[in-house]
């Protein structure tokens, strides 16, 4: 049973997996920002830091680690929003921690679980 245990924690957070996610991830980046999808301007103007605490929250995502993922997503997101000519409401502006600070909840809630599944298994 033992051996078992560490097999399964072994291969949640295998460094291939992750490296292999971060490769993935990555070369989206490029994508779009090659090809200028979200009309930001040049390549360099997609690799700011709010573009680096989106990149890294999806990868924590990726590695199921969802509350950390989901604040530097949020955080990211929100001076991101900035950059482009979009004006948020003020019903936007006024539920979107709000609705952070829930959505970080349900992470905690569904990492616990996660957790708490491979334990059993």
């Amino acid at each position: 049973m033992k051996n078992r245990d560490r097999f399964i924690e072994r291969r949640e957070h295998h460094p291939r997996v992750s490296f292999g996610l971060f490769l993935i991830v990555l070369g989206l980046a490029l994508l779009v920002a090659t090809n200028d999808m979200l009309k930001l301007g040049s390549v360099g103007d997609y690799f700011t830091w709010e573009t680096a605490l989106v990149f890294v929250g999806v990868l924590l995502i990726l590695n199921l680690q969802f509350t950390g993922g989901l604040l530097l997503i949020a955080v990211g997101t929100w001076f991101l929003l900035e950059h482009f000519d979009y004006e948020m409401s003020e019903t936007i502006k006024a539920i979107y921690w709000p609705a952070v600070i829930v959505l970080v909840g349900l992470g905690f809630i569904f990492s616990a679980l996660l957790k708490r599944k491979n334990k059993i298994s």
